[in-house]
């Protein structure tokens, strides 16, 4: 553990290798680029690659890529060679400033939502300079953007950056009112990151995970995560050794990886990173679960990233953790001890407060996806209705100043916001809660609803977005008071905001069913599946906001919904023909088998012995033969809505009918094909069960 200091970023050309490897003037020409976000003249972009290429060529690298992240919600890479013939029949390793700064992948055979026709290819990649390049199979990669001939964004960075400096901007308005001298805001996130490890050869046998990423199908075993005693335990020696070669191959990439440890349901496990920001954390979580997959490949185990791989156990989420931070090192949500640094926290807690009241449907449209909706609202996921949690004292403190009462801390002391002082509020001011959307914990925001496999760029988006809209009216309407006038508006500011938007707070128990009737009451809206929510993206005044802020135009907002509606659509139906597939070759041949050895037995048994009483025999055969049948019959009927999908003349048509028919009769198919399971023996079961992935690693 020693060495861990000289392994971190050992693939990584940061700064250290930047300062070493650069002359003076370019290096302080780079960092300005990338503190400022200016554009990169050729000519220092050109020293820049020659020095990055020598870097990688030392550290074993052959290849280039820009590195990027298209709609598919993975990361995409196109390798060129820094081989360039010399003149003599050899070849001269060779990486240009052009080289760097951009890229043409084809842009055709990626999502885009109608932003592009299938003839037109043209797409440019764009360098991010202020996401470190790194190398990875022997590949320098270089972070980028992705977008399209005209412009369009056809990436999840090139938004992330539009939102990052959209906050910037707000935020700042806001810091220098309380005279901060701070030149720039960063979001910062650290997303935990949810996952399951099963044996590879089991993973092999099962057709549901190799095409889906979820068992379709699979009985209950005796014993799952009931007694509670995988949460935290001792870590299998299997697991611990991926676990150490996972965080070694994490700090090479220079990726801030913390914390590791079992989750509750068996064979779940999860790893948590420090905080950096926004955009090099949505860089290092597409490398994380990438890497993941790849480490457990060499331990005979494979990750599984879907929200809900195990029907009857925990699902796999993805808690994004949200702050805002100055250059200056403040910590804009961090509770302050003095008047004016305690009133600018309540004043940046408030526009939380409004923006997520304001927005409840973008945020749950952030999140949405088949996968997610199997687990919100189960156990250890919130539910689909957003709402936040500030906890008790914090709660008490606002409701003080909406009342225009005096708050009773360590002393009785009148809210007037900027006159007196707050009382030092700790970190750990009131308990967590699990099963909050959205929950304010001590100097950040958890925002719970992530499915495991998301990735955290859209989620930003959203958040960065909602929140520069409330900061910039917030700033409109303090800038041009002064002195006690300030005070007095401030004070107001923050007091009328908190009685608009109090309903979206909610303290206690996000799973009694109370709440849904109480949330109803309180007009939040419970978007329950990925087809209710997603209409909501392309509203008109949704549009506007993003046109607002300039991170997406419209064309690009209803790309991104033409995009969700057809993933949704997609996902089930390779779910539902991955079942009938294996309902046809492997769940009723095999149930049929054992039915013959029942039959057999019984009337091989009734010739030695014709007075035996076999009626039980007899019932298990009748139950197993009719459940046989269902199994032919649901699959049928899966067919049958497929092809009914295809008259639908829209995706959302498409998708609502398979919200409403197809995933009904798909869990009437399981529970036939589930109760077979159960009633069968294991010699005749065509796959390994729930037992045996979950409690053998």
């Amino acid at each position: 553990m020693s060495k861990v200091p000289e392994l971190y970023g050992s693939m990584v050309f940061n700064e250290d290798v930047m300062k070493q490897a650069l002359p003076v003037d370019t290096y302080r020409a780079l960092k300005k680029t990338m503190r400022d976000g200016k554009s990169l003249d050729i000519e220092v972009a050109t020293v820049v690659a020659n020095a990055m290429k020598d870097w990688a060529v030392s550290m074993g690298a052959t290849h280039y890529s820009h590195w990027f992240q298209p709609l598919t919600g993975i990361t995409a890479e196109k390798h060129d060679s820094f081989i360039a013939p010399d003149g003599h029949g050899g070849v001269i390793m060779e990486f240009s400033g052009k080289e760097l700064i951009k890229g043409e992948p084809d842009a055709s055979s990626f999502p885009s939502g109608g932003l592009r026709a299938t003839f037109e290819a043209r797409g440019y990649t764009a360098w991010d300079p202020t996401s470190y390049a790194f190398i990875k199979d022997g590949t320098l990669c270089i972070p980028t953007a992705f977008c399209s001939y005209g412009g369009e964004a056809l990436d999840k960075k090139t938004p992330l950056m539009r939102s990052m400096e959209a906050i910037n901007r707000q935020a700042l308005r806001i810091v220098r009112l309380f005279g901060s001298d701070a030149t720039s805001v960063k979001v910062t996130a650290g997303p935990e990151q949810e996952y399951f490890l099963i044996d590879r050869k089991m993973f092999d046998r099962r057709k549901d995970l190799i095409y889906t990423g979820r068992t379709l199908f699979g009985a209950r075993p005796p014993k799952g995560q009931e007694l509670e005693d995988h949460y935290f335990g001792a870590i299998n020696p299997r697991v611990s050794a991926y676990m150490a070669e996972l965080d070694r191959e994490l700090w090479k990439l220079g990726i801030l990886a913390k914390t590791k440890h079992n989750e509750a349901a068996p064979a779940q496990h999860e790893l948590a990173p420090i905080f950096t920001t926004v955009n090099i954390a949505t860089d290092h979580n597409q490398l994380t679960m990438e890497v993941m997959k790849k480490v457990a490949e060499k331990h005979g185990l494979y990750c599984l990233l879907h929200e809900k791989p195990f029907k009857g156990v925990n699902g796999s989420g993805k808690h994004n953790n949200w702050s805002l931070c100055t250059n200056t090192g403040v910590n804009l949500l961090e509770p302050g001890s003095s008047p004016y640094e305690n009133a600018q926290f309540l004043l940046f807690l408030c526009a939380v407060i409004r923006a997520v009241d304001e927005h409840q449907d973008l945020l749950r449209i952030s999140v949405a996806s088949a996968g997610n909706d199997h687990r919100l609202g189960a156990a250890e996921a919130p539910p689909a209705i957003v709402s936040m949690f500030i906890g008790d004292e914090l709660t008490e403190i606002l409701e003080a100043i909406a009342n225009d009462d005096p708050y009773v801390g360590k002393e009785k002391v009148l809210m007037k916001v900027g006159v007196h002082v707050l009382p030092k509020i700790p970190k750990d001011t009131t308990d967590r809660n699990r099963t909050s959307p959205f929950a304010f914990t001590g100097n950040k925001f958890e925002f719970r609803m992530l499915g495991s496999t998301a990735s955290i760029a859209t989620p930003n988006v959203f958040l960065n977005t909602i929140v520069a809209d409330v900061l910039s009216d917030f700033a409109d309407r303090l800038e041009d008071r002064t002195g006690a006038d300030f005070t007095t508006a401030l004070h107001e500011l923050i007091k009328q905001t908190y009685i608009e938007h109090k309903r979206i707070i909610f303290n206690s128990n996000g799973y009694d069913g109370e709440w849904t009737q109480e949330a109803h009451r309180r007009g939040l809206l419970n978007l329950r599946t990925t087809p209710d929510c997603l209409p909501y993206l392309v509203r008109s005044e949704n549009i506007r906001l993003f046109e607002r802020h300039r991170v997406y135009t419209e064309r690009e907002l209803r790309s991104r919904y033409e995009i969700l509606v057809e993933n949704y659509c997609k996902v089930l139906r390779i779910e539902a023909n991955t079942m009938i597939d294996m309902v046809k070759k492997d769940i009723y041949p095999a149930a049929i088998k054992y039915q013959k050895l029942l039959a057999d037995s019984i009337v091989s048994r009734l010739a030695v012995l014709p007075d035996v009483d076999l009626s039980e025999d007899k019932a298990l055969l009748e139950k197993l033969s009719g459940l046989s049948k269902e199994l032919l019959v649901g699959a049928a009927r899966l067919q049958s809505i497929l092809d009914a999908a295809d008259e639908k003349t829209t995706q959302l048509d498409r998708a609502v009918l398979f919200r409403d028919e197809l995933i009904p009769a798909m869990t009437e198919l399981r529970f036939a094909a589930d109760e077979i399971e159960s009633n069968s023996s294991s010699e005749y079961r065509p796959y390994p069960s729930y037992g045996e992935m979950l409690l053998t690693v």
